[in-house]
């Protein structure tokens, strides 16, 4: 990827967008689509912040430049010229980062690289809202990660241990106002995180104040396969052990819809989607979340429901 032109001086203004910005850069030779979306999402909420002010416009209109010459650089990738690919891509490399942090947080493993991963998983999926509204469970991870970024990081600083796994939020604690839980100079890129370290079906879901938080090594059911880079670290690496096949449904089996069912453009985006995701789980060998997305997708089409 060629070089960007640099950025001016960010305005005051956007002091919320600057981590989004930050990580944009420690994307760019990583995954120029993250890097690109981030941008996205930045302009976005700054045209929102303030369009008007002299230094701001000035801003915005460099951020534009380095979109455009980004857009023009990834040519006809798919996840930036098809939106449920770009959704797909962004939501996956975001709850991987997330189950990699989770995953070192429940095994007591705590250090600025988890940190980092939590609280890059956040803003990442605040990216995600440039496709539109966050399901129920990204807004839960967001707040579980933020949370635990900040939580983790204050008790290293100090001097104290934290409790591994969910352990209830403090509602009044916001890792945005204490940039040092995610803004310092840490590793940015995590071990390579795999969804299927563990046999899923052994480990029971946590919840802290009513909210479902999934086992640290299990991605979601509607969570693709597709892993950030790794660095090559292997310290503290998990073996993963034999994977559990969820059981099938069936009813699936018929192809036959169940009586005069209309289905929307929106359950048509939907199942794309689900399958999306199990063609990524399938690069990774994850067959228990290719199975479950697959079988969401036939539900969908053969019922109009999920």
């Amino acid at each position: 990827m060629a070089a960007l032109a640099p950025l001016p001086p960010l305005p005051p203004q956007f002091k919320s967008i600057q981590h989004h910005l930050r990580t944009a850069q420690e994307h760019d030779k990583r995954d120029p689509v993250v890097a690109y979306y981030c941008r996205l999402y930045a302009m976005q909420t700054g045209m929102k912040i303030d369009s008007k002010t002299p230094e701001c416009r000035k801003f915005l209109s460099k951020l534009m430049d380095q979109l455009e010459a980004l857009k023009k650089q990834l040519g006809d990738n798919e996840a930036i010229t098809q939106e449920i690919v770009g959704s797909a891509h962004l939501e996956n490399y975001a709850l991987k980062m997330f189950l990699y942090a989770d995953n070192e947080d429940r095994a007591g493993r705590f250090h600025k690289n988890m940190i980092k991963s939590f609280y890059t998983a956040s803003l990442l999926i605040d990216v995600i809202t440039v496709f539109g509204e966050l399901t129920d469970e990204n807004v839960k991870h967001r707040k579980y990660a933020r949370w635990k970024a900040t939580y983790i990081h204050n008790c290293l600083k100090n001097g104290e241990t934290p409790q591994a796994g969910p352990v209830g939020i403090e509602e009044d604690n916001d890792v945005e106002e204490n940039e040092d839980a995610g803004a310092t100079s840490l590793p940015t890129q995590p071990p390579q995180p795999s969804s299927s370290t563990y046999d899923p079906s052994s480990m029971p879901s946590s919840s802290f104040t009513g909210i479902q938080i999934p086992p640290g090594a299990h991605a979601p059911a509607n969570t693709p396969a597709e892993v950030p880079h790794s660095t090559g670290v292997a310290s503290n690496t998990i073996q993963p052990t034999p994977q559990t096949i969820p059981a099938i449904d069936p009813t699936l089996f018929s192809t036959v819809s169940q009586g005069d069912i209309r289905l929307t453009p929106e359950d048509f985006a939907r199942a794309q989607k689900y399958c999306k995701y199990a063609g990524s789980a399938l690069q990774y060998e994850d067959v228990s979340t290719a199975v479950q997305n697959l079988q969401k997708a036939l539900k969908l089409l053969t019922t109009g429901r999920e």
